[in-house]
This record gives C-alpha cells, sequence and structure tokens, in this order.
C-alpha cells in the first residue's frame, strides 16, 4: 500500500527523483520519461470520464489502474529473481484484446483514416491514442537500454488501438466518423 504523509520533499531540486528501489536518477532518463507519458494518458483519460454518459467509463476506469500498474512496474527496474514486484501481465493485455473485439464488432469497416472528432468524447479518445502512441515510443526508447517487463510494451500497443476504437464507437458506432479526404485541401 502506498502511503504518503508529505507532499514535497526537496530531493528533487536538483534535477533526480528516486525509482521504486531507491535508485537515484535524473528526471529526463528514459525510463521516467516512459511512466511520466503514462501517467499523462491516465490524467487524458481522467479528462474523458467527465464527459456526461460514457458508455464505458468502467472499462476506462480499470484501464487507468492499469495505466497505475504500468507506471509502478517501468519505475521498478527488474532484477533476477525478483518477487512481489508489481508488473502488468498477460491478463491485463487480454482483457484489452476482449474489449477490443467487442466494441469493434459493432463498426462498420473503415475505407479512410479517421480525423480526430466528431463528438467531444471521440476527440479525447484521439488525444488519449495520441499520447498513448507517444508513452509506446518512450517504451521502446527505454528497451533499447535496459530490460524491461515486455508486457508493458504489448499492453500500450493493444491500449492504443482500443482507444481507437472506442472513439468510434464514441462517434455513434463510426456514423459520426470525419473521414480523411486525401488532397481535399490543396489548391487547383
Amino acid at each position: 500500500m502506498v502511503y504518503l504523509s508529505r507532499i514535497y520533499t526537496k530531493s528533487g531540486d536538483q534535477g533526480q527523483t528516486g525509482l521504486g528501489d531507491g535508485t537515484r536518477v535524473n528526471k529526463d532518463c528514459p525510463r521516467v520519461t516512459a511512466y511520466g507519458e503514462i501517467d499523462e494518458l491516465n490524467a487524458v483519460i481522467g479528462l474523458l470520464l467527465l464527459e456526461p454518459n460514457v458508455p464505458f467509463a468502467e472499462l476506462l476506469l480499470s484501464i487507468q489502474h492499469d495505466l497505475f500498474d504500468a507506471g509502478a512496474d517501468l519505475c521498478v527496474p527488474m532484477v533476477a529473481n525478483e518477487q512481489n514486484a508489481l508488473r502488468i501481465t498477460p491478463e491485463q493485455v487480454s482483457r484489452l484484446e476482449k474489449a477490443i473485439d467487442h466494441y469493434n464488432e459493432q463498426l462498420a469497416a473503415l475505407n479512410s483514416f479517421v480525423l480526430p472528432g466528431g463528438s467531444k468524447a471521440s476527440a479525447w479518445l484521439h488525444l488519449a491514442r495520441t499520447v498513448c502512441r507517444r508513452a509506446e515510443r518512450s517504451v521502446v526508447t527505454l528497451m533499447q537500454q535496459e530490460t524491461i517487463n515486455p508486457q508493458v510494451m504489448i499492453y500500450l500497443n493493444r491500449l492504443s488501438d482500443l482507444l481507437f476504437v472506442l472513439s468510434r464507437t464514441a462517434n455513434d458506432n463510426g456514423k459520426k466518423d470525419v473521414l480523411w479526404q486525401p488532397g481535399k485541401s490543396r489548391q487547383s
């Protein structure tokens, strides 16, 4: 369990922060960047949940918990024979895949890319998707330097797909999607 009695410690005033294992690192190191972008994604989902009548609010709330798990996973470097570390699991990924399949079966196939928008909830979901993709790229950067739980990368990859599917669902199951028209604004 987490216990926070003081909010400011002054220990980061020189540009360093502590990882979950107590190691001190620079605040711009790839590990901190990766879990910081996951935290940003969580905040975007929190904003989306302020929208009234989000039909999949319970799913999004469970994803917020998963994102804290992913941040905790990345915050503690992997070591051989570790025990009790909070890590993203294949079951968490599987839950996303089931949600993708469930919501996607209600959508018509696309013949163009979808522009962010259509509805406010859909626009928030597209923003969450793009932040998720950025977090993925940061995790890839971290993976090139350190060993991490590969389930974090898989989870983020599935999550960005789910956020896309949910953005279409929020657009009246795709009926209000705004489709890209290549070259539409070019001068003739």
